[in-house]
């Protein structure tokens, strides 16, 4: 399965912001971004030309970054949602929202999207009483989210539980039963993600 392995707090600095990838590590002074403001690289701290195409590029790579999605599937969620009915950005977000490895972060459930990735690879956790190891699988309205009877992980997800601040309304979060659940789809008031929408469809416009 293809998956980034390149150093996370790089990817921060060249965004230029905290995009959140190493959880509690990106709350301390060790934070990258917090230690080094400027993006990664021999040149990091030169002039750099702003673009348009550049501005757009920068917030689409952004957007991966933060839900850790690489290029080709991407750029088939971007399919998707202009497919869709509706606004593509917002349609285009709202299935990045939904990913299972998201919504456990959303949910409090894992500190970062890379434990939530490697949780539901090892099996710890069931969608409507089945296993779902898919980071990628769509989450839709009443699905019901429970950690596995057999899962070893419980004291790490309690441990991601504390670090949680408020869990979306679109989302119903039980932290002592580590259950769950999706009450509807989220709409685009409610994605926290800091990301410019419109920018990215610009970009795949072209």
């Amino acid at each position: 399965m293809a998956r980034d392995t390149s150093p996370q707090c790089k990817q921060c600095r060249r965004e230029g912001q905290k995009l959140f990838l190493k959880g509690e590590r990106c709350l301390t002074d060790k934070c990258g971004v917090e230690r080094r403001s400027y993006p990664p690289g021999e040149h990091g701290r030169g002039r750099q030309k702003q673009s348009e195409y550049r501005v757009q590029l920068r917030e689409k790579q952004k957007a991966r970054r933060y839900y850790g999605v690489l290029e080709k599937q991407f750029r088939n969620y971007y399919e998707k949602a202009s497919r869709q009915s509706g606004i593509t950005g917002e349609n285009l977000l709202r299935m990045l929202e939904c990913r299972f490895d998201n919504v456990l972060v959303r949910l409090g459930f894992a500190a970062s999207r890379r434990q939530a990735r490697q949780l539901i690879l090892h099996g710890h956790w069931t969608v409507n009483g089945r296993r779902v190891n898919i980071p990628s699988y769509q989450l839709r309205d009443d699905d019901v989210i429970a950690i596995h009877a057999r899962s070893t992980a419980a004291p790490l997800i309690r441990d991601a539980t504390e670090l949680t601040g408020q869990v979306p309304a679109w989302l119903q979060a039980d932290h002592d039963g580590l259950t769950a659940k999706v009450l509807r789809k989220p709409e685009r008031r409610e994605i926290a993600a800091p990301v410019e929408e419109q920018l990215i469809v610009e970009l795949y416009s072209k």
